[in-house]
């Protein structure tokens, strides 16, 4: 088979095509959530929450939050382990919840999530029951019975119910079901899943493939991530990239395409930059979410926007939506490079569209 051979150039436009970044807009949000497989559903909303930025990147102000929300309660969109996926996607994931928590040999992790949830069966088995005749209930309105307390250094310590739905979510036995205000719904995945399963070795190369159609190119191995893999093991087809170690994989269908850039303002969950280690190879780029930092070690800001211009990364913005005052407060724009008059203009619109998209006045640091 051939190995194809790529500039940095190719294989960040490759990226950027594979994500919808480029000028060719999607048609709507169903079609960027199935293009890109999954949309990661945190909550935090220093400027919006990290699914609607992602949308809105894509889509621009024709998108509304409402529409996930709506998407989301009428199940139209599922979400999984705090990603939003397209119904049709669970079917991949049923052999592996069928074989929680994971494939002989277990790590001693595993075990340990095995022994707990067996210790509280009969949690386990009230929950289902409550669902059952109840269900679509919040965790608050779900029985405590274990008799092994959950233990750990942080928020979820003693918090038994919240990591019980986390492992039959897990399990498959449990789904999201939308939402009541503020609070998530659960109720019985038979009620809410597709009744497909795809076997396990089957729907593993599935999901790769559909993961390497939204990326472009990835490595066939890549350090562990949570929730989601980044690497894609062997499909596609195999490439080098000039002046980067190492093989990748290449989605073939996204090589020799014409290539038309935009500017963007990226979530700092966005695909492009969730994998910090291609990020780095590929765009050269420079850049942590620093919301867990103290603020006097913070280079960028809380949730700095990473800013894309055509297929380069070009600096961060600082901003947060104060939706007291009424305002986007924008605090700095981090240049990685040396913006051009048309960049600048390019940047600003973009950074004038997120605020009336967020309805809000901007304001500008002096």
């Amino acid at each position: 088979m051939t190995v194809h051979e790529l500039s940095r150039r190719d294989a960040r436009r490759l990226a950027v095509r594979a994500q919808l970044l480029d000028a060719d807009r999607p048609s709507g949000m169903f079609d960027v959530v199935r293009r890109l497989t999954l949309l990661q559903n945190d909550p935090t909303a220093a400027v919006a929450r990290s699914a609607d930025l992602v949308l809105w990147s894509r889509l621009g102000s024709t998108y509304s939050p409402a529409q996930l929300r709506d998407a989301l309660d009428e199940q139209a969109l599922l979400e999984l382990h705090g990603f939003v996926r397209p119904p049709e996607d669970l079917a991949l994931f049923r052999a592996e919840m069928a074989e929680w928590p994971g494939r002989p040999p277990l790590r001693d992790w595993q075990e340990g999530l095995r022994d707990w949830v067996d210790a509280n069966n009969g949690c386990r088995l009230d929950i289902l029951a409550r669902l059952r005749s109840d269900g679509p209930l919040s965790s608050r309105e779900l029985p405590d019975t274990c008799v092994v307390s959950w233990r750990s250094s942080g928020w979820t310590n003693n918090r038994n119910v919240t990591k019980m739905i986390d492992f039959l979510v897990q399990r498959g036995e449990v789904a999201a079901a939308g939402r009541r205000g503020a609070d998530r719904l659960w109720d019985l995945a038979e009620r809410v899943y597709p009744d497909e399963a795809v076997p396990y070795e089957e729907a593993c190369r599935i999901r790769a493939e559909r993961r390497l159609r939204a990326l472009g190119i990835a490595r066939p191995r890549a350090p562990e991530s949570a929730g989601e893999p980044n690497d894609v093991g062997t499909v596609g087809e195999p490439a080098v990239v000039e002046g980067v170690n190492g093989q990748w994989r290449v989605h073939p269908e996204l090589l020799d395409q014409e290539f038309t850039g935009r500017a963007a303002l990226l979530s700092p969950l966005d695909r492009l930059v969730y994998d910090r280690r291609r990020m780095t190879e590929l765009f050269e780029y420079d850049y942590q979410l620093e919301m867990y930092k103290p603020a006097a070690k913070r280079r960028w800001g809380y949730w700095a926007l990473p800013i894309l211009y055509g297929d380069r990364l070009v600096g961060k913005l600082d901003a947060t939506a104060d939706r007291r005052a009424g305002v986007l407060r924008v605090d700095a724009i981090h240049q990685d490079v040396a913006l051009t008059r048309a960049m600048t203009n390019a940047v600003r619109n973009e950074i004038e569209e997120l605020a009336r998209w967020l309805g809000l006045k901007l304001a500008l640091a002096s």
